[in-house]
């Protein structure tokens, strides 16, 4: 997780998408396209396992409105909100991913 920069404010986009192969590569590939830097991301489905959620971890600048529109716009895209950054959730997602005992063993 990057080391807060107290120069620049950062803003959390939700957003709710239909759960299936391709849509990350879409959502990223739309953020990716405009130059537009995502710091973190974090996806997990929900109760439905027809629908995801992504948070995306942004710089909250001049083309912010403009990324919320255009995400809006993909197909898969269900929903989108903003949210404010809570840095203790921020600490506790790093720590977690940090620590090599809850995350998962991938042999070959």
């Amino acid at each position: 997780m990057p080391t807060p920069d107290p120069k620049h404010l950062r803003t959390v986009i939700e957003l709710t998408v239909n759960n299936h192969p391709g849509v990350m590569s879409h959502v990223c590939g739309l953020f990716s396209r405009r130059a537009f830097n995502v710091e973190a991301i974090l996806c997990l489905p929900e109760q439905n396992p027809a629908t995801s959620r992504i948070w995306l971890l942004v710089d909250d600048d001049h083309i912010l409105q403009q990324m919320l529109a255009q995400a809006g716009k993909l197909v898969d895209v269900k929903k989108v909100a903003v949210r404010g950054v809570d840095p203790k959730s921020m600490a506790r997602v790093a720590e977690v991913f940090a620590d090599p005992e809850t995350c998962l063993a991938v042999h070959a």
